[in-house]
């Protein structure tokens, strides 16, 4: 069995840890050879302290500007769909999941919204993908849905199709098209859990290795708020590019401030950077955002509150939406962090199929010799990768560039290979 069969924990250019599969799957190896300590194979638990050693290694230079990309995987625990009584999840699910969920819902010809009991005339996904043109066979055995059903080229392709719909069915086009909606929106609806998320362990392990004067850059393209309000019940101090006032507006300058207070009672300009402050970028917008009424402003509000939150739906012309207000702001800071000097890009949950930020790390790695990027994920097995960016950032792996591959999850062992402990809180 070659390395490109057995299962990889941890990949760079000199370093390759792996699990066996199958009747080996209680044998490791390194660089294709197996580990053995006293002519004894290694068990689980020695091969994973590998695998964190490797990875500390890696996080070892001081970074002077450290960026997170957090992406809908970090969200994700049992990819269960467990709605409560209004429909909002309890917890992450996969766009495909998703889809399934959307799927059964317009079969059974049934939805409420919140504020209306009546049952709305819709269309099946099945009807609604051949009167689109998008496909006239989505679904195995008249049931679920096929393989080869894609959420995002789906929604592309009815939002394109809707200024030809006949006059007739109009409505019910309409109908269809909010119901889906509404199901992504509440999909993503959850709230923190801290025995279910581990957003707090994944935040207080960030810390130590974020200096003071330069804040923690999160940054993400989930609608869900699940960071935000880890970081709140830890107290931290968070600039999302909204004013500090009652009623918060976007203004993008906001990430540029930091706070700090003067060195007291001498005589020094030396200042005083308050600790656990992060910048949060929320590139394809937020459950909790909404234009003014005016139409002027974009505000932030509790998310119960908001009735049409500003969201990139997921679409094939997210390229596109990325530069709208307020999300070209957003997208070009996040650019501009990326080739700063001396970075660290660390991703998780985030599977590089969204092109245009993928492009952009890539074409990042490529230029700035001082980026250095750890991409972590459920899975980091390059033999069965069939994701040309990832194919790509192998390659510059493999070309000498600061690339390596951490198999991880935030909601799974994460925080420990990047330092935490199990009696992390």
């Amino acid at each position: 069995m070659s390395d490109n069969e057995r299962d990889p924990f941890w990949l760079s250019k000199n370093v390759k840890l792996c699990q066996g599969v199958g009747s080996e799957n209680e044998k490791f190896y390194k660089n294709g050879v197996e580990i053995k300590e006293d002519n004894n194979s290694i068990d689980l638990d020695e091969f994973k302290k590998m695998v964190k050693n490797e990875s500390l290694k890696f996080l070892n230079n001081k970074f002077d500007n450290i960026v997170v990309l957090v992406g809908a995987g970090a969200s994700v625990t049992d990819n269960n769909f467990q709605p409560d009584e209004h429909g909002i999840a309890k917890t992450g699910v996969t766009v495909a999941k998703i889809a399934d969920v959307v799927q059964k819902k317009l079969a059974d010809k049934k939805y409420h919204f919140d504020e209306d009991e009546e049952d709305f005339d819709v269309f099946t996904l099945a009807e609604m993908a051949e009167m689109s043109s998008y496909s006239d066979n989505i679904l195995d055995n008249g049931k679920k849905l096929n393989g080869e059903f894609n959420l995002e080229d789906f929604l592309s392709n009815i939002l394109a199709y809707e200024k030809f719909v006949p006059e007739a069915d109009q409505e019910k086009f309409k109908n269809t098209k909010k119901i889906i909606l509404d199901i992504i929106i509440k999909a993503t609806s959850y709230n923190y859990d801290r025995n279910t998320f581990k957003h707090v362990k994944f935040l207080n392990v960030l810390s130590k290795l974020t200096n003071p004067e330069n804040k923690l850059n999160l940054v993400t393209t989930n609608y869900d708020t699940l960071l935000e309000d880890a970081a709140e019940s830890m107290k931290w101090t968070v600039f999302d590019g909204f004013s500090f006032s009652q009623t918060p507006q976007f203004d993008s300058t906001m990430f540029d401030w930091n706070l700090v207070k003067e060195v007291p009672n001498v005589k020094t300009n030396e200042n005083i950077y308050k600790i656990n402050v992060a910048n949060l970028l929320k590139i394809h917008g937020s459950l909790t955002w909404e234009r003014s009424e005016s139409g002027d402003n974009i505000i932030r509000k509790d998310k119960k509150l908001v009735k049409e939150p500003i969201m990139v739906f997921p679409s094939s012309n997210k390229y596109a939406q990325s530069y709208q207000e307020p999300y070209f702001d957003l997208f070009n800071k996040f650019q501009n962090l990326l080739h700063k000097p001396n970075t660290l890009l660390i991703t998780t949950g985030f599977s590089f199929a969204d092109n245009h930020i993928a492009r952009m790390i890539i074409s990042a790695i490529q230029t700035n010799d001082g980026l250095s990027t750890l991409i972590t994920n459920f899975s980091i097995n390059e033999s069965q990768n069939s994701n040309s960016n990832l194919n790509e950032l192998i390659n510059a792996m493999d070309n000498y560039y600061n690339v390596a591959f951490l198999k991880a999850t935030l909601n799974g062992d994460l925080s420990e290979y990047l330092g935490g402990s199990m009696d992390d809180n």
